[in-house]
């Protein structure tokens, strides 16, 4: 949610070097010109795909989870933390993300296009998606955007110049629009030049200015934007990274309200309606946070951390979240987050994976064509579908068991591999039966964020299946590695001891033995 609190104006440097990837890209300059700069294709590894996957998928569990306890709405409790079970401002169904991740899902979609944020065109795209969104009748939006957009048919011209006088006009009537509505939504848009920090920088304060011409809103687009950007690239939370892409006479300004929101505890800022104080809620849960837990623990100590601070939590939240998912990646968020969230305009997880993966890559696709590949399998998988004896309603299958869950019998499905944009589960497994694990075929170590918690949180969305009465399909390409793997963890997960999981797995499977990184991950205590 954005609100329009009070503005004041005014930010050192940590210069970083970018990432290599070219076609052309072109952004508009510091004087307007327009500037050329050569993209070639980006490469990126595994790790660095998967934080890219994560930016947004993080920001919408955190405003999933945050959106129940917005300004009070409902009290948070610390015995069990926030939970995704909706109400909140908008009247939100349990899981549903809110106006924060809307909007962010409005930029994704051109952003997932190639489209470049900083010229007219792309501009123009995406305040076309605000539009629509807000067409459509939100059921919670903030004060500030609500009046830009609500203006916008009173104008003639292209949207997003529309867009942009209306926001600067709001700014000098009142002077009060650094809401943190821009801050919200920009996650995303660290993905969408991921070798160019500079049109990152660009891109970021372009897309805040169709609703927010406080220049210090732009700022914290900058910043959370070159954050993200970082986060993906490199694996580190620096927000102070983007200081040096600010005007001058305001990075030492913003140097300071980043040390205070690493010294002062996150309570501190409870009035977070404003950008700076949304921006240094969020940066202090995640500090805060980042020596008592590591990884996928981080993730949810930082989030939790962000809503119990109170006010807009479903913002902080949704903030914090865009940040780790970027550095910790959608293999760090856990199954009972992620098959909860959903929401406008009809996405679920899956969904918001893709468009973040395409948003990276700059509307290309990726390795065998993912994401936006009708079908990944390449139909040579043999059949297998073999229960487990110690549970026959968890069947160990392979890609070519996926379309058979109507003749099998399956009500649910754990997917240990990329699949294509035909391949969902049909029926009668529902969307949200249907698991999608970020986990990696490779014998490479470098090739795993988190192993060991990817293993078995694949194993507790069988478990979590299993115990709501579902027959469940678990199943990779040719269930040689990730499959035996995550079995051999739900197997121990049930009490099962150690050798008797390994030989109830290798037995099923036809095979002496199973080697590989992931079965000796699976078999270690």
């Amino acid at each position: 949610m954005n609100l329009s609190p009070q503005h004041r104006t005014a930010g050192p440097a940590g210069q970083h070097p970018t990432a290599g990837p070219t076609d052309q890209h072109h952004s508009v300059g510091p004087t307007g010109q327009h500037l050329t700069r050569p993209h070639p294709p980006l490469h990126l590894t595994s790790v660095q795909n998967d934080r890219a996957a994560g930016a947004l998928l993080g920001q919408a569990c955190g405003d999933a989870l945050g959106v129940p306890y917005e300004f009070g709405s409902a009290r948070l409790d610390p015995t069990t933390g926030p939970r995704m079970v909706g109400g909140g401002l908008g009247g939100y169904a349990p899981g549903e993300w809110s106006d924060d991740t809307q909007m962010a899902v409005a930029v994704a979609e051109v952003a997932a296009t190639g489209a470049d944020l900083t010229d007219a065109e792309g501009l123009e795209q995406v305040a076309a998606g605000f539009l629509r969104w807000y067409a459509d009748g939100p059921a919670d939006i903030g004060v500030q955007t609500r009046r830009v957009l609500g203006d916008r048919d009173r104008r003639p011209g292209p949207d997003h110049e529309v867009l942009r006088a209306l926001a600067a006009g709001l700014h000098e009537r009142t002077g009060r629009t650094a809401g943190n509505g821009a801050l919200m939504r920009t996650a995303v848009v660290g993905l969408t030049r991921l070798d160019d920090r500079d049109a990152t920088a660009t891109a970021a304060r372009a897309v805040a200015e169709l609703t927010h011409a406080d220049p210090v809103a732009g700022d914290s687009c900058v910043l959370w934007s070159e954050a993200v950007r970082r986060a993906v690239l490199d694996g580190v939370l620096d927000v102070a990274g983007g200081l040096d892409l600010l005007p001058q006479e305001r990075r030492t300004w913003w140097a300071e309200r980043l040390q205070e929101a690493q010294v002062q505890a996150p309570e501190s800022f409870a009035g977070n309606g404003w950008t700076v104080t949304a921006l240094q809620a969020a940066w202090s849960a995640i500090w805060h946070t980042r020596e008592e837990s590591a990884g996928p623990a981080h993730v949810v100590a930082a989030i939790e951390r962000a809503i119990g601070i109170g006010h807009d939590t479903d913002t902080v939240a949704a903030i914090a979240g865009g940040l780790l998912g970027a550095r910790y990646g959608t293999s760090a968020l856990p199954f009972a987050w992620t098959r909860a969230v959903h929401g406008w305009p009809g996405l679920r997880a899956r969904g918001l994976v893709h468009l973040a993966v395409r948003t990276a890559h700059r509307g290309r696709r990726g390795a065998q064509g993912w994401p936006g590949v009708a079908r990944m399998d390449d139909g040579r998988q043999r059949r297998l579908a073999v229960p487990l004896p110690s549970d026959p309603d968890v069947l160990l299958g392979t890609f070519a068991d996926l379309g058979r869950v109507r003749e099998l019998g399956v009500d649910a499905v754990v997917s240990l591999c990329r699949l294509g944009e035909e391949e969902h589960a049909p029926a009668p497994v529902a969307p949200r039966d249907h698991a999608e694990v970020w986990l990696v075929d490779s014998d490479d170590p470098d090739s795993h964020q988190h192993l060991r918690f990817s293993l078995d949180d694949a194993a507790g969305a069988v478990v979590t299946l299993r115990s709501e009465g579902r027959r469940v399909l678990l199943h990779c390409v040719a269930a040689h590695h990730r499959t035996p793997a995550v079995a051999l963890r739900y197997l121990r997960a049930r009490g099962m001891e150690r050798s008797a999981a390994r030989a109830e797995v290798t037995t099923v499977l036809g095979r002496e033995e199973i080697g590989g990184l992931l079965w000796q991950e699976a078999c270690r205590d």
